[in-house]
This record gives structure tokens, sequence and C-alpha cells, in this order.
């Protein structure tokens, strides 16, 4: 009896001899049933259950995992130091001030982190806990989702969505077809067609599905929505069928079933393997730049905390060197200290230097920090601005972490669908031999009907023009795959009623073909239905025509058209076209072509989605040619799509053009006005999107992201197969390296045409392609970096068919650049989340794609317009605000512990502490926190409204400006300069002198006090200086915070308390104030340590004012009404060459971007809203009537 070996070979060659292009593969039994005798062995793999995890922790690593993020943090992991060290070692201070502000920074970010994962728990218990239908021995019985296992056959009826990969073996359709939206995976609302398994599709029962004997081979789970690999083997008599499974028959986790009454399908990923959650990323830690400087300068003071505390240990080891000040009379040391070893000795001496001085690390800057993010994040869910009435929903914040990243953000990735549209096709017109139809026109506020449009538009075209007219129209009713449905409900929403009956509406995989088949409609022909191969459309003498389907020849994006065959009733057989104009026009032979392209290239501009149309009539024997032609390609199982591609080519040729169509993807309102903004801004905009280019690029031109003027550059599938990779890359670098620096979009007005700016488009398959690692053999190294270079010289750049995780992959190239620039990603569906979750800031909105975007990102917003407050208002406010918390923190922690340093040349280096205790403690608690934290809460250095009108202002803010070195070596620097002002102020004023009535001196207590009486109202003093918005809770704090002080002082100081042991600062405050040279030291050195700022500040302004700056002074001439008059273009800083200011009248050959020296401006003295120009400014102010000078068309750039 022979053996075969030759599954043990393959198995062998696999594993052991590294066997290339093996993929490895899956086997899933249908049912759960074994194959019959003689097939293969059964071998039952383990798969995971169809459990869903997107939360962070589990009850069992909360604690350790949230303990190890937070000792991350520099500052908190050495405030655990300081606090061991102190409860080690005898230190100056008690173990209690550095311990409980650093538990209550711990407590309070673990219980807000706690909650955060526990909303995402219930999310994902709701989502795992739903019913699903599955067939088990020939019966339906319900499921939780997640107790699906590979193998199961799920029964799914209309509108539920699926709950995991599953392969589609029937439907309720005779032709075994079912319709899916899968706007959650890929963006697109449309309707996708899917096929069942040819051999199952007749069994539509519960007992037929579940006699099905069959198993599945597929490869294993892989992110690609789009790919798919696999085949059936069908037992019938214990003979295996084997048939090929491709995307096609695939119903991915996410997708939504629709127009169709039920399906049957087999699962074959399930939980954390489907396609959907390979194309989510981990939720991660996200951290703001802020929150690095902070420990940046965090190391920088630690630093300075060392070596402060090593020269203190030195020089006191110096001055004992002398034994009489070693161990003086009075202070003898034990037996005890003497044995001790002199490096032990200096060891635990350097400790306790390190905890006196400890107090340099600001701990409760981390608190104020967390407050401020925490209480500010409510500021955006309370804006009125952002509050949508249609959804009824305003804002949300669902970290409040990243509030002041929003105002560092320089690129933006933005879905398409959905978020920069609102997915609604609109026809617009069409054009017939040069004649234009408009379906409705609106005429002196009269809404005329299609046909008084038509004659309004255009002159009627003659009896042949007419016979044409009819064939155009019929052609769009006939060439298309829409469904109609006949029911009164589409995705709950009611359509399509009339007087309380209920009628027929479109469905499609394209939304354009059902903007153009209800177009024809509104202009006199309806399509009715597709029924037993006959197409029926109603003409305009309400008369049913019927169509025989002969062929569709189906849209594909490199053949850019669409055709079917058709026999009227006549018998006279048409081949009707419609396509890209690239694709239709190169293959007409007759037609109006000038007139019909011309009026394709304005819709174009306009920003329209065009397509040509145009026919073919056949006679028998050429359709007889064409059957043959296309079912022999059909019937290949060998490159079938090339076959189908070339009978396609001979087919569609020979066409005589008919016309064009422009139909409108509906932006969201003000949605090119957003991204217009965030342009001025300095931001880069990229749309990533899973849509078709073609749809992809209108959407661009109509959103302004791609202008007039932008020259597009291709990086597709296309032109890779046409060219090399290699080549194509080194082509587009030299073209935009050529025009570099002067061609940019920032030296280009938003307004000029006479510039060049690039636009790139790349698609999926390419960006693959691109982003793969460099090959060994291969001498062209990563084109990563090639394809960056073309991408930060591009004004703009449009990524089309990506998959999920790709755009997270595009996001994290430009996160790793060298500049590492700031990202903010925002999309509305769960194909968005992974990018949402990969960059810097992700934004979620609430659109009618779930809710898996709004509850992974960090923000959520109602409408994409709402992007543009939150960025140019809140972000700014909020970086402005954390930048000046961060500096002064750290500045009124300088002012406070020099002087202790300054205080140990004069006391012996014996750690002597300069303030009391009480004081030591409030300080950052009580007596300054309160006044930054309110600051930081409401300062608006600038009106909100000017920042919308300007996007320019944020620039000003941009790649952490206010928080580079140099800005914080002058708080630094300062902060030294008041300390040593606030200390030897104090020391040579009190120089031997008695200030008291009775002639008594101060002591070293009283020094202390007057230092820090100094040092509170100094760094009070500077907040005041620095605030610019006012309200009464400011004047409460910061007013409020030194009365506190001073009756604290006089409280501790008046009154014995019984609880303490010794009481050193009894009645010092009081004798200290009973003394006129204090008040008036007092006086000096405040005035002393503000003086250097103030007249810096005053001298800067004068000199080298900023656009801030200049606005700030010219809102103050205008008390406060300059948002609603004055120019912003006038404000800006004049122009480098000869110092003239944009637009002004000695400039030769203005540009049309430049300024006119008259500007315009919006006025509010009048009921209604006048645009208006003035000569100078000052002509508003003394009187003069500014009516004469009424300008019709203004300049966007210097209006407000």
């Amino acid at each position: 009896m022979g053996v075969d070996f030759s599954a043990l070979r393959t198995l062998i060659n696999r594993y052991c001899a590294g066997e290339e292009n093996w993929v490895d593969s899956r086997t899933v039994y249908i049912g759960h049933k074994e194959p019959p005798p003689g097939a293969d062995a059964f071998i039952q793999q383990r798969f995971p259950d169809n459990r869903v995890v997107s939360s962070k922790y589990t009850f069992w690593n909360f604690i350790p995992k949230n303990m190890f993020e937070q000792f991350r943090r520099v500052a908190n992991f050495y405030f655990l130091i300081i606090f061991l060290v102190q409860l080690i070692i005898d230190t100056p201070t008690s173990p209690v001030t550095s311990g409980l502000p650093l538990f209550f920074v711990i407590i309070v970010t673990a219980i807000k982190q706690g909650y955060e994962d526990w909303l995402r728990h219930k999310a994902d218990k709701a989502v795992n806990q739903c019913p699903v239908s599955v067939i088990q021995r020939g019966k339906k019985i319900k499921k939780e989702s997640f107790r699906i296992t590979v193998g199961d056959v799920v029964f799914v009826k209309e509108d539920e969505t699926f709950a995991c990969d599953l392969i589609l073996l029937s439907s309720s359709r005779d032709d075994g077809t079912c319709f899916v939206t899968t706007a959650s995976l890929d963006g697109e609302s449309s309707h996708k067609t899917y096929y069942a398994v040819q051999d199952t599709k007749a069994f539509r029962t519960e007992e037929e599905v579940d006699s099905i004997h069959a198993t599945i081979e597929c490869e294993q789970p892989q992110p690609d929505l789009y790919k798919f690999v696999g085949r059936i083997n069908i037992y019938m008599d214990n003979e295996a069928v084997a048939r090929p499974l491709g995307s096609e028959n695939v119903l991915l986790r996410g997708a939504t079933l629709k127009n169709t009454e039920f399906i049957y399908a087999v699962a074959i990923y399930t939980g954390m393997e489907t396609k959907m959650a390979l194309n989510y990323q981990s939720k991660s830690q996200k951290r703001s730049a802020v929150e690095k400087s902070m420990n940046s300068y965090l190391v920088v003071y630690l630093c300075i905390l060392i070596s402060k505390a090593l020269i203190n240990t030195v020089l006191k080891y110096i001055w004992q060197a002398d034994p009489n000040k070693d161990e003086p009379w009075y202070n003898e040391r034990t037996e005890a200290q003497r044995q001790r070893h002199i490096l032990i000795r200096a060891f635990t001496d350097f400790l306790a230097f390190m905890v006196l001085f400890n107090y340099i690390i600001p701990v409760s800057m981390y608190v104020t920090v967390e407050m401020q993010k925490f209480l500010g994040s409510y500021f955006i869910m309370w804006d009125d601005d952002m509050y949508d009435e249609e959804l009824g929903e305003g804002a949300v914040v669902n970290t409040s972490d990243l509030n002041e990243e929003l105002g560092q953000v320089e690129y933006v990735f933005t879905d398409k669908t959905g978020t920069l549209t609102e997915n609604n096709m609109e026809f617009i017109e069409c054009c017939v031999d040069g004649h234009v139809y408009v379906p409705d026109a609106i005429c002196n506020g009269q809404v005329l009907s299609g046909a008084a449009a038509m004659d309004m538009i255009d002159t009627s075209p003659g009896p042949g023009g007419r016979e044409r007219e009819e064939l155009f129209f019929r052609a769009l009713c006939l060439c298309h795959t829409v469904q109609v449905k006949e029911e009164e409900t589409v995705d709950g929403i009611k359509h399509g009623i009339h007087q309380g009956k209920s009628a027929s509406f479109y469905i499609s995989s394209s939304p354009d073909e059902v903007a153009l088949v209800e177009g024809m409609k509104k202009l006199g022909f309806t399509y009715l239905r597709l029924k037993d191969g006959q197409m029926e459309i109603l003409n305009r003498e309400d008369e049913i025509e019927r169509f025989e389907l002969l062929e569709v020849l189906s849209f594909d994006s490199v053949r850019r058209r669409m055709s079917v065959i058709v026999r009227a009733a006549s018998g006279d057989i048409f081949l009707f076209c419609k396509g890209a104009d690239s694709s239709i026009l190169p293959r007409v032979i007759s037609g109006k072509v000038d007139e019909v392209k011309a009026r394709v290239e304005h819709n174009a501009v306009e920003g329209l989605r065009t397509l040509c149309v145009a026919y073919r009539p056949l006679s028998p024997e050429q359709h007889q040619e064409v059957c043959r032609l296309l079912s022999g390609a059909k019937l290949a199982l060998q490159d079938r799509d090339k076959r189908l591609s070339e009978a396609y080519e001979l087919v569609e040729k020979d066409l005589i053009l008919l016309g064009a169509t422009a139909v409108e993807d509906r932006l969201q309102e003000q949605a090119a006005d957003t991204i217009e903004s965030l342009h001025k801004a300095g931001m880069k905009v990229w749309v990533l999107t899973g849509d078709k280019m073609e749809t992809a690029a209108a959407t661009c031109y109509a959103s302004r992201l791609f202008r007039r003027n932008t020259q597009i550059l291709e990086l597709t599938t296309k032109r890779v197969e046409e060219q090399n990779l290699h080549d194509v890359l080194f082509d587009l670098s030299r073209t935009v390296l050529r025009h570099h620096g002067s061609m940019t979009r920032d030296n280009c007005s938003s307004l000029s045409n006479d510039c060049t700016d690039y636009g790139l488009i790349i698609d999926g398959a390419t960006l693959s392609a691109v982003m793969r690692p460099p090959q060994e053999d291969l001498n062209s190294g990563s084109y990563k970096e090639i394809f960056l270079e073309i991408c930060r010289n591009c004004s703009a750049v449009l990524c089309c068919r990506m998959a999920p995780l790709q755009k997270a992959q595009i996001v994290k190239m430009i996160k790793a650049s060298k500049e590492h620039p700031i990202t903010l990603a925002i999309g509305d569906g769960a194909n968005d989340v992974s990018m949402i979750l990969e960059a810097h800031v992700g934004i979620g909105i609430m659109g009618k794609e779930g809710r898996q975007a709004v509850r992974n990102s960090d923000y959520a917003i109602p409408k994409f317009k709402h992007l543009k407050k939150m960025l140019l208002v809140h972000g700014h406010y909020y970086y402005i605000r954390i930048s000046e918390l961060v500096q002064y923190f750290f500045y009124k922690n300088v002012c406070f512990i020099f002087p202790q340093f300054l205080y140990q040349f004069f006391c012996g280096f014996s750690q002597q502490p300069l303030y009391d205790t009480a004081y030591l403690t409030l300080y950052n608690i009580s007596f300054t926190s309160l006044p930054i934290l309110v600051y930081s809460l409401m300062e608006q250095h600038i009106n909100m409204d000017i920042l919308k009108k300007d996007p320019s202002l944020y620039k000003d803010v941009a790649k952490n400006s206010l928080l580079r070195w140099p800005t914080f070596i002058y708080w630094t620097v300062l902060g030294v300069y008041n300390a040593i002002v606030m200390f030897f102020g104090t020391y040579f004023l009190f120089d031997n002198t008695t200030f008291t009535s009775n002639g008594q001196m101060f002591g070293n207590w009283t020094f202390g006090t007057l230092v820090f009486t100094v040092l509170v109202f100094t760094v009070t003093f500077k907040l005041v200086l620095d605030t610019h918005y006012w309200t009464w809770i400011n004047h409460f704090v910061i007013w409020g915070s030194l009365v506190f002080f001073v009756l604290f002082s006089l409280l501790w100081g008046g009154i014995i308390w019984p609880f303490l042991n010794y009481q050193r600062m009894y009645y010092v405050f009081m004798q200290m104030l009973s003394s006129g040279p204090a008040w008036l030291s007092i006086i000096l050195l405040i005035t002393a340590s503000l003086l250097p700022d103030v007249v810096k500040k005053v001298i800067w302004r004068a000199l080298w004012p900023t656009i801030t700056e200049r606005i700030q002074s010219a809102d103050k001439l205008y008390k406060g009404q300059l948002s609603e008059f004055t120019p912003l273009a006038s404000l800006h800083a004049p122009s480098k060459a000869g110092g003239r200011r944009r637009g002004s009248e000695n400039q030769s050959n203005p540009r049309r971007s430049a300024a006119f020296s008259k500007k315009l401006m919006f006025t509010r003295w009048q009921r209604k809203p006048d645009y208006c120009t003035f000569t100078p400014l000052l002509r508003f102010v003394d009187g003069h009537s500014p009516h004469h000078n009424a300008y019709g068309g203004a300049e966007p750039e210097t209006c407000v």
C-alpha cells in the first residue's frame, strides 16, 4: 500500500525551505460540518470570538498601567523621589508639603482617565451584546454578537448591520445579489452590489441553508478593505465543486444591508480579526507640545536645583573647615553625629538642600494645568456658535488634555464624504448640442417650471434638434445601474410621499447616477423600473416606452465611462455611453464637439462634476459581433479583466456626441470658507478619502482646496503603469522644485491668478508602493523622502481610494517628518477612526455614519464649519493662556526660591528656611494660584471677532512660539532679577538700622516675612500688567488673593494657636507693618522689580510692534469696536521692500491681490449692513459722510 507524502512535502517546503509567494490561509467549515470522507482531513482551527475591544484598561491592569503612564511624567516621578527622601531623612520641611499635591494630581488624573475608559467599556458592551440571528440545526436562534464564531451561518434582515465579516450565500432577490452601504467603512453612503455564490444562491429557507455542505479556503485576515482571495468547495454527492471568491462576495463588519429583504451568509473573520478592527489604531496617550515644553523646562530647573544644592553643600563644608564655625559652643554635635562618615554627612546635607530648594519645581503647576484644561474645555461645550439646531447638539470634549494643541495645528487631514460634503448630489444643468437646460430656474423670486426655464435659458431647438434632445434624455434614463424602490421609507426617512401616497425613488452605487435620473425626471423623462430585462421610461406625453436591456458595460476607473446596449420597441439597437470628457471626446466621430466641450470646461471651473453623453446605432450584425466579443471575455478564467477591457475598447468607438451634464456634490455649509481660512492661517489641508479620484477632485475644486490656477500633479496607478514609480516621482520632484521659493502659496495671494501653485493627487495603491521599505537590491532607496518633499511644496494634497489604515499611515508619516508638525485629523465615519487616533488632535463630526468617529475622537463638532472657530479662536486663546500659565509658574517659583538660596550665604549654609512653614506651603496653593488660574481661563488678548476675520493672526502663535527657549530664558532672568532686588533691597535697606518705635531690631523671621510680602505683591502685579481682558472675576480673585494674604498673616501671627508646639511668627507681621520704613521699602522694591519689564514692553511696542500688539492698540483706540469697522489689513506690518505698506499708492503696477489705498469696511450704523469705502480712517472719526464712495466690487483680503 503506497503512502502519499505530497502533503508532508508541501508543509516542509513552506515552513522549512521558506517557500516564497505562499500566503497563509484558513479553512472555514460552513455550519461547523465536517467534510465528507475522502475529502481533506478535518482540522478544526481555533479562531477568536466576535468580541470587539476599544477600551484601554481592564479591572485588573488599571492601577499598574495608569500609575506607569502617570509616573512617566518627569514631574510626577521627581516629586515621588522627593517625597521618599523626606520620609527617609531629617529634612527642613515636612513630607506633607510634597506628598499631598502629588497624590492629589495622581488621584484626580486616574479618576478622569478611568471614567473615560469606563465609557468606552460601556460602548463596547452595547456593541458586543447586540442580538444576531444564527442558523443552527435548521432553525433560527438569537445569539449575542460576541458569541458568533467562524463558520456560523448568519441571517441578516434589511437595515441591519453586519456583526462580522461574511461570505454571501443567498439573498431574497432572485439573482442572488444584495445591496449594501459601506458608509462607516470607506465613507461612501451609496448602495453597492454584492453577489452570492452561484451554487448556493437558490437556498432561501433555514432548512435549505442548513443543508449546505461546503468549506471555504481563504487568506488570513488582512486590513485591505478592497482585497479578498478565497474559494468555496461545495460537496455534492461527495464530489467537491470549487468556485472562486473575491471581494464582491464579502460583506464587511459595519456595513448595512439595504433594499434587500434578507440574506444568509457565513462568518469568516470575527472580532478583532475583522477588516474593520484591523484598521483600528490602538488608543494611546496623546501628549501636547506644551506638555513636552513643560517637561524640558522641568529638566532645566532640575539641573538648576541640583547645582544649587551642590554649591551649597560644597560651600557648607568649606565654611565648616574652621572648627569654630563647624561646632560653636551653643550648637555642639552629638557623639553619633561625630562618628558618621563625612561622605554620608555630605550626601545627607545634599538631599536636605534638595528638599529645601525643591519649591523651584512647581508641583502645583501640574494641578493648575489639569484644572485649567478641565474647566477650559467647558467653554467649547458652552459655545452657542458651535451648536447645531438641526442635530440639537453642540461641541463635545472627550479629552481636555489637548486644548492648547488646537492653537498649534500645521496639517489638517480631512475626510471628504460627510465631512466636507453632505454627500447629496444635485442635478444642475445639461447641454444638448450647445443648448443649455436647467430643471428649475429662479427669476424675480419666482420658481419657473422646467419648460419655462429652458425657454428662458436658450431658444428652443428646431425639429431635428428636438429629436436629438429627446434621444439625449432617453440616453440618461437608460445608461445607468439605478435601482427603483417602491417603499415609503429608506434609512428610516420618508421619501417620495405625495398627498399621502408613496411613490418610487432611486438608489444606486453612485449618487451621480441618481442625480442624473432625477434631473431627467424634472425635465419630463421618468425612469420607472427594470422588469424582466425591460427598462421602462415615461416620456413627456405620459407614454410608457420599453427598451430591452441587452448588455451593461460596467464603469471602471481606468476607462472612466460606462455603456448600455438596448433594443427599442421599433427594433433599433443603440449603444448609449456616458463618462468623463477625457474618455468620451476622443472616441467621438460627429456631433457639436466644440460647443459641448466649452460648456464642460465652464462647468468644471465652477467645481461641478461633468459627464459627456454619446451614442452609437448598432446593426444586427454589429450587435452579434459585440455579443461574441463580450461573452468570450466573460467566460475567460485567465486575465478576465484584461480581456473585458480589450472588448470594451472595441465596442465603445465611433460614437456620436449628444451633450453633457453638470452635477453638484453639495458641500457642507461654509466648508469652502473654512478651508480658505485654514490656508490663510498657515495650515496645509490634505483630503484623505476612500472615494473615486474624479469625485474627490471635483469636491476639492468646489471647496477651494484646488484653485483655478492650481497645476494638478498625478501620482496614480494609471500613471505608474505607464512609467515606473521611480521616474514618476523624480519627474514630479523636478517640477515642483523648479518653482520652489517664488511660487509657493504663502507668496501668492488668495485672489491672484498669475501665480502657479501645485496640487497633488495620489491613490491608495501608489501610496502602498511609496511607503514600502526599500529593498537591498534596488539603488533607488526609500521613495518616502522624495514623496514628502513633493508634498511639502504642494499647496494641497488629495489622497483617494484610501483604506482606513493608509489614512493613519499618511498622518504618521507627516508626524515623523523632520519638522515634526502638529497634525489634526477630522472625519465622521468608522473609516476615519485610525487617522483620528493617530493625529495629535482627532476631531469627530456628528454625521450620518454612526458615532464611531465621535466616540474615538478628542473633540466632536456638529459640522465642518465649526472647525474654523475651534482652531482660530478657541485654539488661539487656549495656547496663549496656557503658555502664560507655564512661564508665569516657573517665574514666580524662581522669585520664591532664589532668595532662599541667597539666604544660605548669610546663615552659615545651615539649611535654615527664609520663610515660615505656612508661607512655604500656601504660596503656591493659596496666595498666587487663583489669579493665574482665572487668567488662564478668561484671558482674551484680542477680540474673538478679529481672530475669526483675520486668520493670519494664528501664525503668531504657531510652532510653539510663546514657549521657545529665548522666551523661557527671559522669564527666568526676570525672576532671578526680581529675587535679587527683593533680597538685597531688604538686606541693604535694613542694614544696621532700628525700625520700631521702641528701638527693637528686626529678626530673621521679620526679614523673611518682608521679602515674602514684596514677593507676593510683585508676582501678582506682574500678572495684572499682562492681563488684557478684565472681568469682575479677575478683579475679585487678584485683589482678593492679596487681601487674603494680609488677613492670613495677621491671623497666623496675631493669635496663639494651641495645636502648634512653637509659634515663631507670633506678632511678627503686625510689628513689621507698624514700621514706616517697612511700608516704604515694600513700595520701592515692588516698583524696582517691575520697572524693567514695563520699560521693555513700552520700548518693544513702540519700535517693533507685532501684528497682535498693533491690533490691541487699535482696539483700545476705538474702544473695543475695532472688529466692526476697522480694516485689519491696514494693521499688518509694512512690507520689507522700502518699508511701505501693502498696496500703498506709490507702488507701481499693483497685483490683483494687493490692497487698494481705499479700504473696504463693514459698517453697522445703518439698519442693514452696507459695504462702503473710506479714504483715510480719520474722516470717519471727523464725521464726514462716507456714502459718496460706495464701492461695489470689494476685495475679500481687506474686507472685514
